[in-house]
């Protein structure tokens, strides 16, 4: 690869050049990330040293904690580093290796919030029939295809990027490396590269998002003949996952389903997905999951009622 390029390094641009607000960043973000490392820590500690890693909505929380620690963990210690710098620099290796870790460990992440809305579609949907659904072998075939997913997502994007030829200039107009800021100085045509990367990063999230918000539809919509108690706590729970889904596709699908050029916004847009959200995961899953497993037992009541009226109707005629 020596060959076809002639740095050993970018100069990242950062966030601002403003003295103030870099301090202000530095602090702000070091708060972000330890509230990441702690409120995830403390999930995976209370799931693993407790009965509840064995149920389902538990092991697939304790997968996504861990993903947040390790996904945040390639951005945010850099770009903390960095606001106490003057020159922000990284060489070409580790710019690459961030690609690849960004890319696999945020693919792994999408498909594990997936994996949970389905499992959500099935305790609140399917309540009866919920463990032979989400039984530990599925479960461990879930989120192995999460993982395999993100491997082939990271492998084919890092591959069109290892090859471009960079031989100058070297900014990188972000806070770390990216595909589109990296296309947009190499030293060659990328057009078709950038087309392979919004089929393949713009596409993913796209339809990722269309499956998680559609099924929060179908549990709204299924769960509209059931107690007004059981909707309530329904809509609580899917209104702060929705509010999730959208703070993190949102912003990606802006970054990489468009033309293949840059803008500044994208840093602030990646801010959400590669900070924001993380930081809130741990409280949204955490404190939702507890009322999930109340509201799954609300509507096995109701559907248990209902069959209930079928099989004696004269109990309820009154």
């Amino acid at each position: 690869m020596e060959s076809q390029r002639n740095i050993s390094e970018f100069i990242l641009l950062g966030l601002s050049y403003n003295q103030n607000i870099q301090i202000f960043c530095f602090i702000f973000f070091l708060f972000c990330y330890v509230s990441i490392l702690v409120g995830n820590l403390l999930i995976l500690v209370s799931i693993l040293c407790s009965g509840l890693f064995y149920q389902p909505m538990y092991y697939f929380l304790n997968h996504l904690s861990f993903m947040d620690i390790c996904y945040t963990s390639c951005v945010i210690p850099k770009l903390i580093g960095d606001l106490l710098l003057v020159r922000k620099t990284i060489s070409y290796d580790n710019c690459m290796s961030q690609v690849f870790s960004l890319h696999f460990l945020g693919m792994i992440e999408i498909f594990i919030l997936t994996v949970m809305a389905f499992d959500r579609y099935a305790a609140i949907c399917k309540p009866l029939h919920y463990m032979i659904i989400m039984n530990r072998t599925r479960c461990n075939l879930l989120v192995m295809a999460a993982w395999f997913g993100g491997a082939v997502h990271s492998f084919s994007q890092f591959s069109m990027i290892i090859c471009l030829p960079f031989c100058g200039p070297n900014e990188i107009n972000h806070y770390y490396c990216d595909i589109f800021p990296l296309l947009k100085i190499a030293c060659t045509d990328t057009y078709v590269i950038g087309v392979l990367v919004v089929a393949n990063s713009g596409m993913v999230a796209l339809v990722t998002f269309v499956l998680l918000f559609g099924s929060y539809v179908v549990i709204l919509f299924t769960l509209r003949n059931y107690s007004a108690e059981g909707r309530r706590k329904a809509l609580s729970t899917c209104g702060s996952h929705i509010t999730v889904v959208i703070l993190f596709f949102g912003p990606s699908i802006f970054a990489y389903l468009r033309p293949p050029t840059t803008f500044p916004e994208d840093k602030i847009f990646a801010l959400f997905y590669t900070v924001i959200v993380p930081m809130f995961n741990p409280l949204i899953y955490t404190l939702r999951n507890t009322e999930k497993s109340h509201e799954k037992g609300l509507v096995s009541k109701d559907i248990f009622r209902r069959q209930t009226q079928l099989i004696c109707p004269t109990q309820y005629a009154e």
